[in-house]
């Protein structure tokens, strides 16, 4: 990989162009709204099959005063994902005379923007220390209903991926299907408890004021009386499917990044530190640009607090690479079958490649000790 001044700012701003499609679904309604996930499910792979792999690696110590068009980037999404959401919620309710069906395959649409870009940048403003950017974050998380996942993913999934412990790491042979419903039970109470327990460490209870939860209940009502007193009951039911699209995407793409790769067990509920080996990365051009660096996801797991226009390519050897970018990627995972042929093979060959002793991996289901060859 070859180091590089930091790129473009530029291309990362692809991601607005989610805005003029949506406009043209609440507006219009009918075959405009396939635009959105045409755009993002369809074009950005062919995009990405013709512009190939960006393997460059810009300077990682580039200090933040040369990252200004990229962090403004981040920072301007929250007043315009508000503005289309509860704009498009007025509209669909108050002028347009769509029948209901239309009404919500347009937020169909607004939640595969609200996911594909605005959890992705909330997930980008809340690994930032700066106060503003983590509050917006927060702003963005509460837009789909899905507050706690700030929590649940600083506290539970960077410490524990590829480990038992993480809710979000796919477990080998787990399909969607089956993946899906359990974060959604699992998440909420695996994040209260990281809160909880990080309070009682300060010797506070879990009801203190300083838990984050009073943030997140607090800014998902305000939301969700904002989306009643601009749409009435049927638009807080827009409100709520937009949120359900969106966490949907989002947890497909957890699915996809840690999919089958576990963190060696050393004992006694101890793990081998995360390695570069325990994501799968993708380095396609576009979908990068789309996702602003998400599929270099190993050093985000390295760096978490590295801004996204700084993050690192890994060399195959160190770090396993999905086929495609993403978008086809999640698409594949709503097929088991078809994910299972694909992935599979991939699993056990990442297993040969940096763990040749390990024999039994279903002990990792667990979270005990699996058998090194030859031992027992």
């Amino acid at each position: 990989m070859t180091r590089t001044p930091p790129p473009a700012a530029w291309p990362y701003w692809i991601t607005l162009s989610f805005v003029p499609l949506a406009l043209l679904a609440i507006r219009y309604g009918g075959w405009w709204i396939a635009l959105i996930p045409l755009w993002g499910w369809v074009m950005m792979p062919v995009f990405d099959l013709i512009l190939g792999r960006d393997l460059r690696n810009p300077d990682p110590d580039t200090p933040d005063t040369d990252l200004l068009w990229f962090r403004l980037l981040t920072w301007i999404w929250f007043p315009i994902e508000a503005a289309l959401v509860f704009g498009g919620i007025w509209y669909l309710t108050q002028v347009a005379a769509f029948p209901t069906w239309e009404k919500f395959a347009v937020m169909f649409g607004i939640g595969v923007t609200t996911g594909t870009v605005g959890i992705v940048y909330a997930h980008e403003l809340f690994h930032k220390p700066a106060t503003f950017e983590r509050w917006l974050g927060d702003l963005l998380l509460a837009m789909v209903l899905y507050s706690h996942f700030r929590t649940e993913h600083l506290l539970v999934h960077h410490p524990w991926v590829g480990t038992p412990r993480d809710t979000v790491t796919a477990r080998y042979n787990e399909g969607f299907l089956r993946f899906f419903p359990r974060v959604l039970m699992q998440g909420p109470g695996s994040a209260w408890r990281a809160e909880r327990a990080l309070l009682a460490r300060a010797k506070r209870p879990a009801w203190d004021l300083r838990n984050p939860f009073w943030r997140y209940i607090a800014l998902q009502l305000a939301a969700l009386v904002i989306a009643f007193l601009v749409g009435g009951r049927i638009g807080v039911a827009l409100f709520a499917f937009q949120a359900l699209v969106a966490v949907w995407q989002l947890e497909l793409t957890n699915y996809v990044e840690h999919y089958g790769l576990t963190r060696r067990h050393l004992g006694e509920g101890r793990y081998e530190p995360v390695g570069p080996q325990h994501s799968w990365d993708s380095t396609h051009r576009v979908s990068n640009l789309l996702l602003i660096n998400l599929q270099r996801h190993a050093d985000h797991h390295l760096n978490p607090m590295r801004r996204f226009p700084l993050l690192q390519a890994y060399d195959e050897d160190r770090t396993p690479q999905l086929p495609t970018g993403y978008p086809p990627m999640t698409a594949l995972a709503m097929i088991p079958p078809a994910w299972r042929r694909r992935m599979n093979p991939k699993v056990r060959e990442w297993r040969r490649r940096h763990y040749p002793d390990i024999e039994d991996w279903s002990a990792y289901k667990a979270g005990s000790n699996p058998m090194p060859r030859g031992a027992g």
